[in-house]
């Protein structure tokens, strides 16, 4: 673990200062870190092997989180993010709930669904007995093709059978069964594990059933691998400038009811949960469009789209309670060959995927509650927007020393905008030709 994640001032310094800052407290090299991240981490030569026609690398800004205390835990979580305050929001929100004794968490085993679709059945009730007849051997069947993985300790623990009907007809396939192989696949995410264990008893299955083998292919409604995040939160570290501690609670509980009883609302209380997640995912070289994928079909599995993290009040604290299906790895895949993601799990210095879930979803609560807390006092935009000043700077032409000033003018001004970027860029220019030259931007 982290020596500690509460680096004061960490924002203030160079990105020098803070590779040796982290280093101090990870026990990782400067030089190691700056090393493993140079050009985002990875070279072309090395992205024509991950995907196809490939022409270069889009890098995104490498960060970490801090003040991420989970189980008594400090932990440094890394993020890739290219939208302006995330990385921020979430640091405030963690010191926050530091202030309350941190993150509570616990995750399932890590147990991946593999489906098998079986189409034509035209007795269905004794297919499904016939099927689980044979449970034991259908599960040795998927252990041998993954014998690697029944090597760590992992492997098929269980068969399912459920009866489906298509909502339209479909010519041959209207009475269907799909039986769910149930995998437990130890620190791999495991799509490719428990693919491989659908193609493998495929066959048998459809002898079982006298059916037409159909899809063969994970789900990534992963319910079964859910990772639960509780934090508690004294109202006396959520108050504001305007606003004690027990009117922002409020604030905050209001939001959570918006969101509970409205999918609108919902949708962009979700999306603010996976600013967070999907950072750490993607530091971490897993693969966040599957990790999306089912967190939302979670959201809306009562049949109406819900928030994955609401918020109550009790006494003179807030308390937050996420729940969401979260699929990741510490092995395989992206992680053999990407140095960047390898620093970033060496950062976060988890044991386990299990331990990175519990990770990545407190930083999801996090982003969460930066988000609900600020709408409920003085609006989004204001803090968000002082942030992206910058980007817009750097879109005007502004460096070094200069882009801090231009962000400032800006956001002083109330014209976080391109063309305002422009004319306080042009109005330091002209003060520098009227008192002479100053020292190099740069430096």
């Amino acid at each position: 673990m982290a020596s500690t994640s509460r680096l004061s001032g960490f924002y203030k310094v160079s990105v020098r200062e803070r590779r040796e800052l982290v280093a101090a407290a990870t026990g990782i090299s400067a030089d190691e870190i700056g090393a493993a991240l140079v050009g985002g981490g990875l070279d072309a030569d090395s992205a024509d092997k991950f995907v196809e026609n490939v022409l270069g690398c889009y890098a995104l800004p490498f960060a970490v989180a801090l003040n991420v205390r989970v189980n008594d835990r400090d932990y440094i979580a890394p993020m890739v993010v290219e939208e302006p305050s995330v990385v921020a929001a979430a640091s405030s929100a963690a010191k926050m709930v530091r202030d309350g004794g941190g993150f509570k968490a616990e995750v399932d085993a890590p147990l991946m669904i593999t489906q098998i679709q079986l189409v034509g059945v035209h007795d269905r009730d004794a297919a499904t007995r016939a099927i689980l007849a044979e449970k034991a051997a259908i599960c040795d069947m998927a252990d041998r093709a993954m014998p690697g993985l029944v090597s760590r300790g992992g492997g098929a623990r269980d068969i399912e059978v459920r009866k489906l009907t298509p909502l339209h007809p479909v010519p041959g396939a209207n009475e269907m069964l799909v039986v769910h192989v149930v995998i437990d696949c130890r620190d791999a995410m495991g799509a490719n594990l428990v693919n491989n264990a659908a193609e493998a008893v495929a066959d048998r299955l459809a002898q079982l059933a006298k059916a037409t083998i159909g899809l063969r292919i994970l789900t990534n409604l992963c319910d079964k691998r859910c990772v639960r995040v509780r934090c508690r939160v004294p109202a006396s570290a959520l108050a504001t400038e305007s606003m004690d501690g027990s009117r922002v609670i409020d604030g905050i509980v209001n939001a959570s009811a918006f969101a509970e009883a409205d999918p609108y609302r919902a949708a962009t209380h979700n999306k603010g949960i996976m600013n967070g997640i999907d950072a750490v995912v993607i530091a971490t070289g897993n693969d966040w469009r599957a990790v999306e994928a089912g967190a939302h079909a979670f959201a809306a599995r009562s049949g109406q789209y819900s928030p994955l993290a609401v918020w109550r009040r009790e006494g003179d604290e807030l308390l937050g309670m996420l729940q969401l299906p979260l699929a990741l790895g510490t092995v395989g895949g992206t992680l053999r060959v990407h140095p960047a993601a390898r620093m970033a799990l060496r950062l976060s210095n988890v044991e386990s995927a299990s331990e990175l879930a519990m990770v990545a979803a407190s930083v999801g609560l996090c982003s969460n509650l930066a988000a609900v807390r600020a709408l409920g006092t003085e609006g989004i935009q204001r803090g968000h927007m002082a942030l992206h000043a910058r980007s817009v700077a750097l879109a005007a032409g502004a460096q070094g020393h200069d882009v801090e000033r231009v962000a400032l003018m800006i956001v002083e001004a109330r014209d976080i905008t391109l063309e305002g970027a422009k004319r306080a860029l042009a109005t330091i220019s002209a003060a520098v030709t009227t008192d002479g030259p100053r020292p190099n931007a740069s430096e």
